[in-house]
């Protein structure tokens, strides 16, 4: 067995057999189903009824608001325009109301709409404030065109809603929302490559943090060379982290469905919808849902899966390089913090550029750039292959990137080299440029 293989081997067998490991391999799902259970039961809970109170001088937007009641149960509004303004301001400091829509009596509607308060202790949310403001705003509309002897029925018939509905040049229908669930995929793949790497490449960084602090790679570089040693702890501590990823998710699907089955708590954005709703869903969905399958299928599918084999082993082994190599440099991992901004920040670029311009234009040319860039091009690439991508823009960006990869690992090696015996001494980007020339 090869000297790199024991190294695997050993690091592997060191990972999974820690405690802490052990300890959040099982504990990490039951956490994360058990938040997930616990938001899902408070969405489902029935929110307490917010009580406004309404005094309209004018006459002109209390029904409209009381009409309110049958349609929202968050709020409810109550007439209390026969009761003293100041009476009501006093029954909001003391609680007896969320707040007071005052509407006073003025000569026209333009004096009126620039005059009328909502009073309240706590800030009113945008949506409230939002939805108050429009059912006014239609009142006044409608009395206005009144006022002008305007058919506000002819001109409520007038006013047209466009669909446009969508088709390819080859003549198929086509649907809605089909660029959204493209960037949802590769962003699901771009995010997973992107935590793996912050969370295993931490652990290799440690790994050698410790072993610098026990001294014990001192006995270990008798035997092996500083690059085998660097490469032994990137691969092992890839294969524990996958081997606990696998548990995770076996873990965490089984829970959830239990907790689905035998609790009956819905978990995911449909928790907080009603029966009904979900009926009427289901059917109005149920004449569009062969053409999102046939879209879906029509994807890239062998594609996406290869590429993310193939990314997630470049990306991860190019920052694990950097890792190691912050690592070796450092004695704890307080120092290591000057040097992790550099790494982290184009994992954090290229989550910008995936999801505020692939999904705009993906095949523009900073989308197109910035995945072929090595940094970046694991995350900015796989949310770009769901929309086609010409593959010899694969072929090229994959090349550039484990070219960079194996630059970076004899780069890395030089640092790793002399920074694992270096002690007590807080190193400088200066000092680490001056150990790539030995």
């Amino acid at each position: 067995m090869s000297i790199i293989s024991l190294i695997i081997k050993r690091e592997f067998i060191a990972k999974v057999r820690n405690k802490s490991f052990v300890v959040m391999t099982f504990l990490s799902p039951l956490l994360f189903v058990g938040i997930a259970v616990f938001v899902a039961y408070l969405s489902s809970m029935k929110a307490e009824t917010k009580r406004i109170a309404i005094h309209d001088e004018s006459g002109l937007f209390v029904n409209e608001f009381v009409a309110q009641n049958k349609k929202d149960s968050e709020y409810r509004y109550l007439d209390l325009s026969a009761i003293d303004v100041q009476a009501l301001k006093d029954s909001i400091a003391k609680d007896d109301f969320e707040a007071l829509l005052y509407v006073p009596q003025k000569k026209d509607n333009k004096e009126l709409q620039h005059t009328i308060e909502l009073i309240s202790n706590n800030s009113p949310s945008i949506i409230f404030i939002e939805k108050a403001q429009g059912i006014i705003a239609d009142k006044l509309t409608k009395d206005n065109l009144e006022m002008a002897h305007l058919d506000t029925l002819a001109i409520k018939d007038a006013k047209a809603e466009v669909v446009l509905n969508l088709s390819k040049a080859s003549g198929e229908e086509s649907i809605k929302g089909l660029n959204e669930i493209k960037i949802a995929i590769g962003g699901a793949f771009g995010y997973l490559i992107m935590m793996f790497i912050i969370i295993y490449g931490n652990m290799v960084m440690r790994s050698v943090i410790e072993e610098k602090t026990n001294r014990i790679v001192e006995i270990i570089i008798s035997s092996v060379k500083p690059f085998q040693l660097m490469m032994g702890k990137i691969i092992g501590t890839s294969l524990a982290g996958l081997l606990q990823f696998l548990i995770w998710t076996i873990i965490g699907l089984s829970l959830m469905f239990a907790a689905s089955a035998f609790f009956g708590v819905n978990i995911g954005p449909t928790s907080r919808v009603s029966p009904e709703m979900m009926h009427v869903a289901q059917q109005e969905f149920s004449g569009t849902a062969q053409m999102y399958i046939k879209e879906l299928w029509n994807l890239p599918i062998a594609s996406i899966l290869i590429s993310f084999v193939v990314y997630f082993i470049g990306g991860y082994f190019l920052y694990s390089s950097f890792y190691a190599a912050i690592g070796a440099a450092v004695d704890n991992q307080t120092d290591s913090q000057q040097f992790l901004l550099p790494i982290i920040m184009p994992l954090m670029l290229s989550v910008y550029i995936g999801f505020f311009t692939v999904i705009n234009d993906p095949h523009g040319t900073i989308a197109v750039v910035f995945s072929m860039i090595p940094l970046t091009s694991p995350i900015v690439m796989l949310m770009r292959i769901p929309f086609g991508v010409p593959w010899w823009q694969i072929a090229i960006s994959v090349s550039l990137l484990f070219a960079t990869f194996f630059g970076v690992v004899w780069f890395a090696a030089k640092i790793y080299r002399v920074g694992i015996l270096m002690y007590g001494k807080k190193p400088s980007w200066k000092e680490l440029y001056k150990w790539l020339k030995y």
